[in-house]
């Protein structure tokens, strides 16, 4: 990408498309297309139209999204598939019938089965039943990548698509309701401490696995693809049949109770662990093969207990806009 392109970030205000940002504009970038909610509503068939036809971008990252946690997911199931599918249907279409060179698509590793071997394979996808707790959402990033595989086979586009792992990092949801697993435990653990109290209690049995990925890792990941050269994005990720999209993670996985624990090192808690085992788990494993993401030459560099340090830092440094 040439560094006057014009790009279009959609979600650019949340915790991924803010990543997006900062990378993009570290590595050169300054005609950033970055509207937020109040300017584009993207599950507006008519104002995204507008806005393609008016503006022109030259390349799109579509990172917008309704997403949560197994509470927001079990309780807001037909916002989460309703409102996912307009915002891609909305913004693949579009990029499509305006010539966007190259269009990037962001989905999440819950498409895969809930039993799928691991670690999990691009080839894995629709090969059993989903996990119960997060299916709508799932099933609408799977159509969101289908329809970018769609689109290439049928019009030529270059539209791809990553799969990156749980995402945590600077402009998280810490809302305990609503927020994923590592962000609320950092909440946790935070008002624990101030409240000086015995212990936190903590969803689930502590035995599932699961894998982490800082977001400005993922963000670097996805303007190195944006930026591969075109013969390598036609032979590797748009060659049907071969997936059109790669995963992204660190190849790395922790136990929520081990997570829990690292959560607790770096917050400064000094009480115990307590787990409800009556809460749902979720999906036993979630580990990613990332071997093809490494064959396009790219892996994560943020480890950890590093990335949780980052993210408290920012937590503490951002309180005022987080509580309500």
């Amino acid at each position: 990408m040439n560094k006057d392109a014009k790009i279009f970030i959609a979600g650019s205000n949340g915790l991924v498309g803010s990543a997006l940002t900062r990378s993009l504009k570290a590595a050169g970038y300054h005609n950033l297309l970055t509207p937020g909610k109040d300017r584009l509503d993207l599950t507006d068939h008519l104002a995204v139209k507008a806005f393609f036809e008016s503006e022109k971008p030259e390349y799109a990252i579509l990172a917008a999204a309704k997403v949560g946690g197994i509470h927001a997911n079990n309780t807001y199931p037909a916002d989460f598939i309703y409102q996912n599918l307009a915002i891609q249907n909305n913004v693949i279409h579009e990029a499509y019938r305006n010539g966007v060179k190259r269009l990037l698509f962001l989905g999440s590793s819950c498409i895969y089965p809930k039993h799928a071997p691991q670690p999990m394979k691009e080839e894995h996808l629709l090969t059993g039943p989903l996990e119960p707790t997060n299916e709508p959402y799932a099933i609408a990033k799977i159509a969101g990548l289908k329809m970018c595989e769609s689109y290439n086979r049928q019009y030529g586009t270059k539209f791809i698509a990553v799969m990156p792992t749980n995402l945590y990092g600077p402009g998280d949801n810490f809302d305990l309701a609503n927020s994923h697993v590592l962000p609320a435990l950092i909440r946790k653990f935070h008002e624990a401490t101030l409240q000086r109290q015995p212990e936190v209690v903590i969803w689930g049995t502590g035995t599932p696995r699961r894998e982490f990925l800082y977001v400005d890792d993922m963000a670097e990941a996805c303007v190195y693809l944006m930026n591969l050269p075109d013969a390598t994005i036609a032979e590797e990720l748009t060659n049907y049949p071969k997936p059109c999209f790669v995963n992204l993670g660190t190849g790395i996985d922790v136990t929520i109770r081990e997570l829990a624990e690292t959560v607790r090192d770096v917050v400064g808690f000094e009480g115990a662990l307590a787990f409800d085992a009556s809460k749902p788990d979720g999906t036993p494993r979630k580990l990613q093969d990332v071997s093809r993401m490494k064959a396009l030459g790219w892996e994560a560099k943020v480890g950890l207990k590093d990335g949780i340090a980052r993210s408290y830092q920012w937590f503490l440094e951002n309180q005022g806009n987080i509580r309500k």
